[in-house]
């Protein structure tokens, strides 16, 4: 499109609109842009925008990641406000902060800079922060009159019952174990989420109106359906996988039977020396714990590589260096009396292992099977109404099983089997039920488009890696379940929250303002961002060239 030619000999009949907001001393005679309209040169304009900043994205409890931060990176005067944009959709930022893999960090552009923003760090300061200062969650809101069970009191059941609350309904938690928590409690060793903390952040949830009832199996399905206006089943995956390893006179149990006993007080006799099987992070906690029981040699043994094994890298990383040593290339194909028999194996041409024909001897007192997870659906197993396949219940969009008003989240449903996802499906799971229950709808928002590194300007960030955080001596670990990795301190998560690249949202950082030629770009006042003077605006890009987080868009200019 070609330019809009203009008079530069014509006066002006109109003083600037703007003028009277303008503190910089713009010039008003003739040929200045004060005086004439030079928006009639533009072929494109600017536009603000807001986009989805990666970690956001990632997040699998769809936190407002970025929003939260900013609030933290106000100091003390913003921690409250962040904390309560976290529970928002996340009730347990203080659980959460220490459990949750940080899908987020992997995925925050700044690790292009110099290393990913502490973002769980930063959660646990103000979860923990919280707990200390005694921050209430929100009042519910008016009493529906509607009464809902979940069942179980896992990750999913927590929040779900925590939203469905907030939604005004009457909420009954049923849990078959003596202790709330589900897999946190009894799959997830003290040494990464201390019980005081898991206590804590329930008791608030209980404090909003929730009722729990502990050691209360639910075994009559149509007559839970009876009792309640809506049934969520929430159970976690806790029983063990087993193998079909031929094992004569030999002390063979599975991870989650012996991670459950040890959490419930009845930790197993394992010996000196411990195998673990398995490659995933229930098998770094079971050997971690296994060295804790009092084992002096614990070995990892998997069939595929270390590259290949689905446990997260860290937490590999500190069994190592808790004395865990790993034997990959391996399977197991008997076990007599304290001698395991495995068998060497070596990747096919496309990476899976295939076995040798070659064996080894490996001596333990104890083989722990850590080969996967199923969750009990005995609940369900003779509703014809409910597909059970895969070893998990069949729902529709809305999470309702076939049976209405029973819906399903967590380890019960498809998808990951992670705290942090069930969090994310129980809030979805309570909005679905509350739609059902109030004859509404209800569907996801729409999210915008992600914003990709190649928008930042990262000119305008200096160098400020990732805070170190202290982690508590290798030797002291093995001794006892005391929590290995250490808080932030204040100093040092105010840090990590303003290390925060703002991607693809404006922070009124004032660059735009400054660096525009035709001061075009009018200030609104804080928190209220800027408005762009078309009149004066010659779209030159300058802006959205300099704008560090991307928050500009040049879009062609439609006159």
């Amino acid at each position: 499109m070609s330019a809009v030619p203009v008079n530069l000999t014509a006066q002006p009949t109109t003083a600037h609109p703007n003028l009277a907001n303008v503190d910089i001393g713009r010039a008003t005679g003739p040929g200045t842009s004060a005086v004439y309209h030079t928006g009639g040169w533009r072929t494109e304009r600017p536009v603000y925008v807001d986009l989805l900043p990666p970690c956001s994205a990632a997040c699998p409890a769809s936190e407002e990641i970025q929003a939260w931060l900013y609030e933290a990176a106000e100091g003390s005067d913003g921690y409250e406000h962040a904390w309560r944009k976290i529970v928002e959709v996340n009730p347990m930022p203080a659980i959460m902060g220490r459990i949750c893999y940080h899908p987020c960090q992997t995925a925050c552009n700044r690790v292009q800079v110099d290393t990913q923003v502490g973002i769980n760090a930063v959660e646990r300061f103000l979860g923990d922060l919280a707990l200390e200062r005694g921050w209430s969650l929100p009042a519910p809101k008016q009493e529906t009159g509607k009464r809902i069970l979940i069942v179980g009191s896992g990750p999913a059941g927590l929040s779900a019952s925590y939203h469905l609350r907030m939604l005004g309904h009457a909420v009954t938690v049923r849990e078959a174990q003596e202790e709330l928590g589900g897999m946190m409690r009894y799959g997830i060793p003290e040494y990464r989420l201390p019980r005081d903390i898991l206590d804590a952040e329930v008791a608030r949830i209980a404090a909003t109106g929730v009722t729990f009832e502990v050691a209360t199996p639910v075994t009559d399905l149509p007559a839970a359906c009876t009792e309640f206006d809506a049934v969520l089943i929430a159970v976690g995956a806790g029983q063990g996988a087993h193998a079909d390893i031929p094992a004569i006179d030999a002390k063979v149990l599975d991870a989650v039977t012996m991670l459950h006993d040890t959490a419930a007080g009845d930790a197993p006799l394992l010996g000196r020396r411990v195998a673990v099987y398995g490659g995933g992070n229930t098998a770094m906690d079971a050997a971690r714990t296994a060295r804790r029981l009092g084992a002096s040699d614990t070995v990892i043994i998997y069939r595929r590589t270390q590259a290949q094994m689905p446990a997260h890298s860290e937490e590999f990383e500190d069994a190592v260096l808790e004395g865990v040593r790993a034997q990959w290339l391996t399977t197991i194909k008997d076990v007599d009396h304290d001698a395991i028999h495995v068998e060497r194996m070596e990747l096919d041409a496309n990476g899976r292992p295939v076995p040798t024909g070659e064996f080894d001897e490996v001596h333990a007192d104890a083989v722990v099977l850590a080969i996967g997870q199923n969750v009990d659906l005995t609940l369900v197993e003779n509703d014809d109404a409910i597909d059970v396949t895969d070893g998990v219940i069949g729902i529709n969009e809305s999470m309702m099983t076939g049976r209405a008003g029973v819906f399903a989240a967590g380890d019960a449903a498809p998808g990951e089997r992670t705290a942090t996802f069930a969090i994310g499906q129980g809030r979805i799971a309570a909005h679905h039920m509350d739609a059902y229950l109030m004859g509404g709808e209800f569907t996801t928002p729409e999210r915008p488009n992600q914003v990709p590194f190649s928008r930042l300007n990262t000119w305008y960030y200096s160098d400020a890696p990732e805070q170190v955080r202290d982690t508590l001596d290798a030797a002291r670990r093995i001794t006892g379940f005391e929590e290995v990795l250490h808080g932030l301190t204040e100093t040092s998560a105010l840090f990590e929250a303003r290390r925060c690249m703002s991607c693809g949202n404006c922070f009124e950082c004032d660059n735009c303002y400054g660096m525009c030629p035709d001061d075009a770009i009018i200030k609104l006042g804080p928190g209220k961002r800027f408005e762009i003077d078309l009149d004066y605006c010659k779209g030159c890009s300058i802006c959205a060239t300099e704008c560090p987080c991307g928050a500009i868009d040049m879009v062609p200019e439609t006159r």
